[in-house]
């Protein structure tokens, strides 16, 4: 559940930023948005672990905190694509750093936790 308000302690805005971009698939649609607008379809193809309920989910919600734009593009298929606002963009660091600090770990050969 969101928060309403933060204490402001020390940590708080790291538990803001994680409340906005934590769990196991916001990081990961951040990454690929990052590239550029994307489809629906695409996301889901490049996720192949997410269930479609699960990405609209994750994508509703980083709609509603203004990290990315949902256009509809009247056709047939309907066609949706997804790409980052300013805001979502100005978190292209963070994202490359997790990026970065990943395949250095990954490189150390720690086995993945299954």
């Amino acid at each position: 559940m969101a928060h309403t308000a933060y204490d402001c302690s020390p940590g708080c805005p790291v538990e803001a930023t994680l409340e906005l971009i934590g769990g196991k698939w916001k990081g990961l649609v951040l990454h690929h948005l990052l590239e550029g607008p994307q489809r629906f379809s695409t996301l889901r193809r490049r996720l192949p672990g997410v269930s479609q309920r699960m990405l609209t989910k994750q994508l509703r919600e980083l709609e509603e905190a203004g990290l990315l734009t949902r256009t509809v593009q009247a056709a047939v298929p309907l066609r949706v694509d997804y790409a980052l606002t300013p805001t979502g963009e100005s978190l292209r660091p963070v994202v490359v750093a997790l990026r970065v600090w990943g395949s250095a770990w990954l490189a150390r050969g720690v086995a993945r936790a299954a």
